[in-house]
């Protein structure tokens, strides 16, 4: 099985991305920021791809096989392995960027992080509970799960700015303010005039 995992938005605090099982989209992702040099609890884990096993210990392993005794029964947590520099990333629920230190958390619906810093994305719960069986059930098959990280294209600078030929919708809504203003001046100025 081949999860990739497409980095979309970079923001101050939080990167946005999307999720894909065999090719599927399967949902939305939250991490923490990029940063070249990495900091503890803070940092995304750098692109590339690495395998999925599971960890069958820790505070994760221990809330999630009470909190979703069904499907975690007999199961571990879904751990990104062979990370450099990083240990114990896990994919878990979360909301926002204050409930993650390094690891991955899915979601089905995303905001956009001009609106929030931390990101956020919702139904965390049903996009867990969608996921982590479709992962868990090729493991227990004994089939190998690899996680591809990629970004979208950006080009060499990984950014959240608009790009220079984009117009902002504010600009948008003013210039339309303004033509707004100057037809109701023509109009007042014609007012009682024929235009021939």
């Amino acid at each position: 099985m081949k999860l990739q995992l497409i980095r979309t938005q970079f923001g101050k605090d939080a990167v946005n991305g999307m999720l894909f099982v065999d090719g599927v989209f399967e949902c939305y992702v939250l991490e923490d920021e990029y940063r070249d040099i990495k900091i503890a609890g803070e940092t995304c884990i750098p692109e590339g791809t690495y395998p999925i096993e599971y960890r069958n210990e820790g505070g994760f392993f221990n809330r999630y096989t009470k909190k979703y005794p069904t499907i975690h029964k007999g199961r571990g947590m879904l751990e990104i392995k062979q990370i450099p520099n990083f240990k114990w990333v896990l994919f878990h629920l979360g909301n926002t960027d204050e409930n993650t230190a390094g690891c991955v958390l899915v979601g089905s619906t995303q905001q956009d992080l001009d609106v929030s810093k931390d990101g956020f994305i919702g139904n965390s719960k049903l996009a867990y509970t969608n996921f982590y069986p479709k992962v868990a059930d090729a493991l227990d098959r004994g089939e190998k799960v690899t996680l591809e990280i990629t970004k979208i294209n950006l080009g060499s600078e990984v950014t959240n700015a608009s790009p220079p030929d984009m117009i902002h919708p504010n600009n948008i809504k003013d210039d339309l303010s303004e033509i707004k203003g100057l037809i109701r001046i023509l109009n007042a100025k014609l007012e009682g005039k024929n235009i021939t």
